[in-house]
C-alpha cells in the first residue's frame, strides 16, 4: 500500500499519483514472489488493471522461482458485480478466480480464464482456503484497497503490511485512509522489519504481532 504523509491512500481518486520511482520498483518487485493477487472491486475499477506482470523478464523470473508466469487475480465480489469492461479480462494470459455467493449468476464470456469459487456465504477466510485447495495458491499479495484491507485485518488474515510512504500532502480529509471501515476490535499491534528509502519515499516493512 502507498499512503501520504497525512495518511490518505489517494490522490485524486486513485494511489496511482501517491507512489514515484521507488514505489513502483517495490510494486513490480512484490509481484514477482506471489502465487496470487487479491483486488478490491472498488480498486479494480479505479486503477483499471490490466496483465499483472508485463515484462518477459519478470516473467521469466517467476518461473525460474518455480512460480506461474503470470500471478493468478483474485476477487471478492458476492454478487458478481464486477467492470467487465476492464483491461484486466481482455487479457488471454491472465487467470482471474472469483469468490462469490453460490446464487450469483454465470459470469460473461471474457479474454481472460475465470473461475469462480461460489461459497454459501463467502468469506475472505473461505476464498482464502479454497484457493489453497483448488489452486494451490500459498501467497496471496493484497493490493488494497482501504475496504479490503479493512476486513483482511479483521479477519486476522494480514501477516505482513508493506507500506510505501510518498512524500504528499493530500490534505483532502475525504479521501480514504489505510483502512475503510467500523473501528477494530483492538487495535492491530505492528512490529516494524525494516525501514528503506529511494529519494524523498520511505518503505516500512511491518509484521503483525
Amino acid at each position: 500500500m502507498v499512503t501520504t504523509v497525512d495518511g490518505r491512500a489517494t490522490a485524486g481518486g486513485r494511489s496511482g499519483p501517491i507512489g514515484g520511482p521507488g514505489d513502483r520498483i517495490m510494486f513490480w518487485a512484490l509481484r514477482e514472489l506471489c502465487d496470487a493477487v487479491l483486488i478490491g472491486t472498488g480498486t479494480l475499477r479505479a486503477e483499471r488493471y490490466g496483465r499483472l506482470v508485463r515484462d518477459p523478464e519478470r516473467r521469466a523470473r517467476r518461473v525460474a522461482a518455480g512460480l506461474e508466469a503470470d500471478p493468478l487475480v483474485v476477487l471478492f465480489a458476492r454478487g458478481l458485480d464486477l467492470p467487465w469492461d476492464a483491461p484486466l479480462f481482455g487479457v488471454p494470459e491472465q487467470r482471474v478466480v472469483v469468490a462469490c455467493r453460490t446464487d450469483a449468476p454465470e459470469p460473461p464470456v471474457t479474454a481472460a480464464s475465470v473461475s469462480l469459487v461460489r461459497l454459501g456465504k463467502p468469506t475472505l477466510v473461505d476464498a482464502l482456503h479454497a484457493l489453497r485447495g483448488s489452486f494451490g495458491v500459498r501467497s496471496v499479495l493484497c493490493e488494497g484497497g482501504p475496504t479490503l484491507n479493512h476486513h483482511l485485518i479483521a479477519s486476522g488474515l494480514l501477516d505482513e503490511l508493506f507500506l510505501t510512504l510518498g512524500p504528499m500532502v493530500a490534505g483532502d480529509s475525504s479521501a480514504p485512509g489505510l483502512l475503510t471501515g467500523p473501528a477494530l476490535a483492538s487495535p492491530a499491534r505492528l512490529e516494524l522489519r525494516w525501514v528503506l528509502r529511494h529519494g524523498d519515499e520511505l518503505f516500512l516493512r511491518y509484521a503483525l504481532r
